[in-house]
């Protein structure tokens, strides 16, 4: 590089130096030589071939001259060069050495050039940037590869115990057995909802491979078919049952008093606890995507509605179109939320309440960012006043991506 620049400086100013020369000699050569007199006679023959050749060696002195000039200073202007070029990349060669220092250990270091805001200044701002993004990267892995190891951990530990236990009480009988047995095939069955949940996750983050034409009102009315046929709702203990108005666009209701329920879309809630009433408006929102990811994004927000609410509160999903964009948007009548805490719910394995005990790792809405970031959605997530959240998710309408 340094070499590339020293070749420009000097390549340069030997053609500016070889252009003015040029133009020099032409103006000497173009002026008519003075016509020397003899007084109170005209010009003779003789003078005049004598100022000619005067003239004419003026102009080779010149020409040998001007060249030689310029030959001294074409080789002190490839010197000039060679030191000016390795002043202006000495930045890049501080930036150089110090990206060759920082590794995975280190990259919280930066470059922090100092300087004025040049063009050399942003770069190293920019580079800087990069690096604390990588920073962040590699922060978010170590946690979410530690918390995946805790939240693996856990029924592995517990499994070993019971395991342990039943090889020690050799006085155990069938019944005793049976419960231990039901026990660990509940914790495998917890084991594989989070493998499944964490490849889910790796799948969206690594993108899309294609893109189907969808519509966000079928797979909403899946959701919602499959929370109706989950099961019966706690008996008299919801008082909305049966009398919901949710209302679609096509002039059909859906309003059911289940939660989610096997096959991926959650689970009822606990006995004796009333379930939420399901309402949902659906409208025509068509997009492109992967069904069975979008899908997978619909049934984990209304599971994670449904889960965290209060008892015999409320859970309204919607699809419709709104200018350019398929939105889904589903509400909820849960605990308070503060709102500075709403983006961390997005983060894996982080939930607003730790004490909570049940078989959620805290995957389902970092499962939803990344499928919603995969399709080239907008999310937005607000702390309703009264309680709940309140989710909203723009994908790209069909046809205008």
């Amino acid at each position: 590089m340094r070499s590339r620049l020293t070749l420009v400086y000097g390549a340069l100013f030997a053609a500016t130096g070889a252009v003015l020369l040029a133009i020099t000699y032409l103006l000497v050569l173009t002026s008519r030589p003075p016509t020397p007199l003899v007084a109170g006679e005209g010009p003779t023959g003789d003078l005049r071939a004598l100022a000619r050749h005067q003239h004419q060696a003026m102009l080779e002195n010149l020409l040998l001259k001007s060249v030689m000039a310029l030959a001294l200073m074409a080789v002190i202007s490839f010197v000039v060069g060679w030191l000016v070029a390795g002043r202006m990349l000495r930045p890049l060669r501080t930036m150089n050495s110090a990206i060759k220092r920082i590794s995975a250990r280190n990259v919280h270091e930066r470059l922090a050039l100092p300087g004025p805001r040049d063009e050399l200044r942003n770069l190293a701002d920019t580079v800087d940037g990069l690096l604390e993004r990588l920073h962040s990267a590699f922060d978010a892995q170590k946690r979410f590869v530690a918390n995946a190891a805790h939240e693996l951990r856990t029924p592995l530990t517990l499994e070993h115990a019971l395991l342990e236990e039943s090889l020690l009480d050799e006085d155990r009988d069938v019944s005793s057995m049976r419960s231990t047995m039901a026990r660990l095939l509940d914790l495998s069955e917890q084991q594989g909802r989070l493998l499944e949940s964490l490849l889910t996750l790796a799948e969206s983050e690594g993108g899309l491979d294609h893109r189907d034409p969808l519509d966000l009102a079928e797979i909403a009315e899946r959701v919602v078919r499959t929370a109706e046929e989950a099961g019966p709702r706690v008996d008299g203990d919801n008082p909305g049952a049966g009398e919901g108005n949710g209302s679609r666009a096509d002039g059909n209701s859906h309003c059911t008093d289940a939660a989610p329920g096997p096959g991926g879309h959650g689970r009822p809630p606990a006995a004796g606890r009333p379930s939420p009433r399901l309402v949902a408006a659906i409208a025509h929102a068509p997009t492109a995507g992967d069904p069975a990811l979008v899908e997978r994004l619909i049934a984990n927000l209304v599971d994670n509605a449904v889960r965290y609410n209060v008892p015999g509160g409320r859970v309204d999903i919607s699809t419709r179109a709104e200018g350019d964009r398929a939105v889904v948007s589903i509400a909820n009548t849960g605990p308070a939320i503060p709102p500075e805490q709403v983006y961390r719910l997005f983060e894996p394995f982080q939930r607003l309440d730790r004490t909570r005990v049940d078989d959620h790792h805290g995957l389902g809405l970092s499962i939803v960012r990344a499928i919603a970031v995969a399709h080239d959605a907008r999310l937005t997530a607000d702390a309703r006043p009264q309680g709940g959240l309140a989710i909203e998710i723009h994908f790209p309408l069909a046809g205008l991506r």
